[in-house]
């Protein structure tokens, strides 16, 4: 058991919670996640680490509410406790001196870019920050992104903060200013095939964060396959971070919607039963 030690609602949908797992925090890497099961009834999902603190032992967790399981992990509080919380799992990314380092961020992508982001900087790398999000409701850490940026960018798609429009739009700006050495994005699958068509375009490294269909996060089931340079590759073991000129975005997206109907099933049916119980979801 993994108990809540502190929950903080960082927009409507988006959720965080600083969970005591010592195990995980003492092993944690930027660019890892955390598989978790609520309860004996609940479905194992994959969480990145947004972040750790090793003398606390603690593990920051940031999710947003899209489905059942993210809507009951959000409906949790201060000291309710997760059944399951494994992890590290997957490999970290390499932490070394580059040069000048991107890291584009975008919607709760935001969260597991913060790691990354400073760890960058604490080799010595210039770090340029790009974070985005559909609409002002929708951003956060901005502050915690500055501080570990040299330059950070804030956008939004409605241009309800920030500038209006894309992270690749800024992103394409910087590429055509300055010399950039790596560009590492997280975020929707859609950003971070642009973001790599377009560093291709300038011959610029870039490595990209997925988080595909996970069961059992160890390599076993398959479930999170992906096509990485012609061949197959498990994001669980052989990522989650990986090269994004490699990555076949398309075949990515289109496993993602394999169970969308499903999943729309599951939630109404939750909901209805949430109602008839009396005790209907939060609403921030």
């Amino acid at each position: 058991m993994a108990k809540i030690l502190k929950k903080e609602v960082l927009t409507p949908q988006i959720k965080l919670m600083v969970i005591d797992a010592p195990w995980v925090a003492r092993k944690a890497r930027p660019g890892q996640f955390v598989v978790l099961r609520i309860n004996e009834q609940g479905e194992r999902i994959p969480l990145t680490i947004a972040d750790f603190d090793l003398q606390e032992e603690t593990v920051t967790i940031i999710f947003q509410e899209v489905g059942k399981t993210t809507m009951v992990l959000g409906d949790l509080e201060e000291g309710d406790e997760i059944l399951d919380f494994i992890g590290p799992l997957g490999k970290e990314i390499e932490e070394k001196y580059f040069g000048h380092v991107v890291c584009v961020g975008g919607g709760v992508g935001i969260a597991p870019t913060y790691p990354k982001a400073r760890a960058f900087k604490e080799k010595g790398n210039r770090v340029t920050s790009i974070i985005g999000a559909r609409s002002s409701n929708l951003l956060f850490w901005e502050e915690e992104m500055r501080r570990v940026s040299d330059e950070l960018f804030v956008t939004t798609d409605d241009g309800t903060y920030g500038e209006k429009g894309f992270v690749t739009q800024v992103l394409e700006r910087v590429l055509n200013k300055d010399k950039v050495d790596l560009v590492v994005a997280v975020g929707p699958v859609i950003m971070m095939k642009m973001t790599s068509l377009l560093t291709e375009k300038y011959s610029i490294p870039t490595l990209v964060s997925l988080n595909p269909i996970m069961v059992d996060g160890t390599g076993m089931c398959g479930c999170c396959r992906v096509t990485v340079g012609g061949k197959c590759k498990f994001t669980c073991v052989d990522g989650p971070v990986f090269d994004g000129h490699q990555v076949d975005f398309d075949e990515l997206m289109a496993r993602q919607r394999i169970y969308l109907e499903e999943e729309k099933r599951a939630l109404d049916a939750w909901l209805m039963e949430t109602e008839k119980e009396g005790a209907p979801y939060h609403v921030y």
